[in-house]
Order: structure tokens, then C-alpha cells, then sequence
């Protein structure tokens, strides 16, 4: 199966799309588990955050990022259905451990 085929059609992925099925398994995991994910999450944006403020300042970076997500729409939100299926999975296989 290819990566493009897991968004081909959302309604039926699972009974939802990847932010609605990382949204049910995050509200029934193990609070520590999905603190911990999420803090992962925001120590990683908040990196990049850093790397990208040494250059720009922030309102410069802000339209950057506002203008980027309008011009590349799509391409913005494949990427984003593509990190909640990585963060669901990352929540899943530690519950599983």
C-alpha cells in the first residue's frame, strides 16, 4: 500500500481521518503515555522555533509560516494527516510495550 493510498478516503480510514483517530486513541490512553508524546511534540516546535528565530524575527516568521500554509494548502495538510498517523502510532506502540 502506498503513503498516499492511507488518505485516498478519510471517512472510511478506520472510521475517521488520522486527527479524529489520534484524537480517540490520545482520549483513551494512558494520561502519562500521551503527556509524554505531546511533550515530545512541543520540545520538537519548540526547537525549530528556536533554529528559525536566529534567523527571523517574529512577525517576520509568523507571515512566513501564514503565508507558506496558504500558498501550499495541500501540501500542509497531507504532512499534518501524515503526523497525527505517526503520533497515534508512537501512543499505540507504547501502550503496547
Amino acid at each position: 500500500m502506498s503513503y498516499e493510498a492511507l488518505f485516498e478516503d478519510e471517512e472510511n480510514m478506520f472510521g475517521g481521518t488520522p486527527e479524529s483517530k489520534y484524537h480517540d486513541i490520545a482520549s483513551q490512553a494512558n494520561d502519562e503515555i500521551v503527556k509524554d508524546e505531546f511533550n515530545k511534540i512541543v520540545e520538537k516546535f519548540a526547537v525549530m522555533e528556536i533554529l528559525l528565530s536566529k534567523h527571523y524575527d517574529d512577525d517576520q516568521l509568523d507571515r512566513m509560516i501564514a503565508n507558506y500554509a496558504f500558498e501550499n494548502a495541500n501540501e500542509v495538510e497531507n504532512h499534518k494527516k501524515g503526523l497525527f498517523v505517526e503520533f497515534t502510532g508512537n501512543i499505540v506502540m507504547r501502550l503496547d510495550s
